[in-house]
């Protein structure tokens, strides 16, 4: 049994019109919510061996901050094909990662992570920024995880609720 962490980037700042989309900053909210996500992985005792993480600048600063409090930074892989990707891509890059890891984060976007949760649990969550899911996949080899494993959702956890 593996454990996959789903997590959307902490909420972005628009104020600097000029930046492309890939280059947004966290705001205020963000950089206050996704240190909160990184105390409760540790409240929970699930500590993920790995974040993988899209390249965009809101992605990869949501996950340094939450590996700054659960993690070694060193923990963290970007991935350009997570920026915006459909849920797909997750299931492609999840597979590629190293078989004795039993528990890795991805850090991502809506709307792909929210239709991922979708079709791995059926469960359909209003997933905000900072949102965490908890996944349960039924695979000993990440390498099986495939577009038709179906997953348990152990738990869900919003910014706001903590």
């Amino acid at each position: 049994m593996k454990t996959l962490l789903l997590l959307r980037h902490a909420k972005s700042s628009w104020k600097e019109s000029h930046l492309t989309d890939h280059d947004r900053p966290l705001n205020k909210r963000g950089q206050s919510d996704a240190p909160r996500i990184g105390k409760l992985i540790v409240q929970e005792n699930i500590q993920p061996g790995l974040i993988v993480s899209s390249t965009a600048l809101r992605a990869r600063s949501t996950a340094e901050a939450v590996a700054d409090f659960c993690c070694h930074p060193e923990a963290i892989n970007e991935v350009r094909d997570l920026y915006l990707a459909p849920p797909m891509t997750y299931i492609e890059t999840a597979q590629c990662f190293p078989n004795h890891l039993d528990r890795v984060m991805m850090v991502g976007h809506n709307p792909g992570i929210s239709q991922l949760l979708y079709r791995l649990t059926g469960c359909d969550e209003d997933f905000p920024t900072a949102a965490l899911a908890q996944i349960e996949i039924p695979v000993e080899d990440w390498g099986d995880f495939c577009e038709t494993t179906r997953g348990e959702l152990i738990a869900f956890w919003r910014p706001r609720e903590l």
